[in-house]
């Protein structure tokens, strides 16, 4: 996350260790640490070399991978700009005048940018709207920067809760719903969905996932108790796959979309 005195991101200096786990790091040009398959990769604004080897001989670990690069090749192709999506307005801290959404992208995914952010964010959207009923609670999974679940707040969600299993992400959702002001809003928690029982009785499930995930989300009964689900994550050839997940005579198909390679389905359970 963005600390005084950085007021922008322009380089990130990248070290992915094998370490299984860190202390808590206080050094002042940290971004953040990303845990990665019970691993930490370690985000700096400045080369950290020296802290890196002492880490290394502290903890028995060793540098797997690290890197150098513009904070613009992090979302490959992107530039972090403001954006709109229908008439709300996103921009990133360093460029907010009048944004209706603040958002410190870090180095998490959810930016807006990616397709199928987007798409589930066209898609809220949607359904927020009139003529249908307004969702009053939701659940995010895989909230990443927390965009999706700020959203819904804006569009008058009152009672969101969202789950990433990234600590860094959920320091970033925290920060940025704070920027939103929509603390009494949201419910920020830090858990693994393969492990964390779910509780879905809401209006609206969120879930732009990892196919794999979804489809051991379908295959869970307990997943099937709200009102609609947007599920995005996936791209065609993956179709097939989650399709045969779903519980038969279950669920229904209420509209499918797509976007640049990435699809995103809006479902509903069958009435019993």
């Amino acid at each position: 996350m963005l600390r005084p005195p950085y007021q922008r991101y322009e380089r990130l200096y990248v070290y992915h260790l094998d370490a299984v786990k860190l202390p808590p790091l206080t050094d002042p040009d940290l971004i953040g640490n990303w845990i990665e398959d019970d691993t930490p990769i370690l985000f700096f604004h400045r080369p950290k070399e020296e802290l890196i080897k002492e880490l290394c001989r502290q903890h028995g670990c060793q540098v797997i991978y690290q890197a150098d690069l513009d904070y613009a090749d992090w979302e490959p192709g992107q530039t972090i700009e403001p954006f709109k999506v229908d008439n709300i307005s996103v921009a990133p801290v360093w460029d907010a005048a009048e944004a209706d959404i603040i958002l410190d992208p870090s180095v998490i995914f959810g930016t807006g940018f990616h397709p199928s952010t987007r798409l589930c964010m066209e898609t809220l959207i949607k359904y927020c709207r009139p003529p249908g009923t307004a969702p009053q609670s939701m659940l995010d999974l895989g909230t990443g920067t927390g965009l999706l679940a700020i959203t819904g707040a804006h569009l008058g969600i009152n009672k969101i809760t969202t789950f990433d299993n990234n600590p860094l992400a959920c320091e970033v959702t925290a920060k940025n719903v704070a920027l939103n002001g929509y603390e009494q809003e949201i419910e920020i928690n830090c858990a693994d969905l393969r492990q964390e029982p779910l509780e879905t009785r809401v209006d609206l499930v969120v879930a732009n996932l990892h196919h794999t995930l979804l489809a051991g989300l379908f295959a869970s009964p307990s997943f099937w108790q709200a009102k609609l689900y947007i599920v995005a994550g996936f791209n065609p050839a993956m179709e097939e796959q989650l399709l045969a997940a779903l519980p038969p005579r279950r669920v229904k198909m209420i509209e499918r979309r797509r976007h640049d390679r990435w699809c995103l389905w809006v479902l509903a359970p069958l009435a019993e």
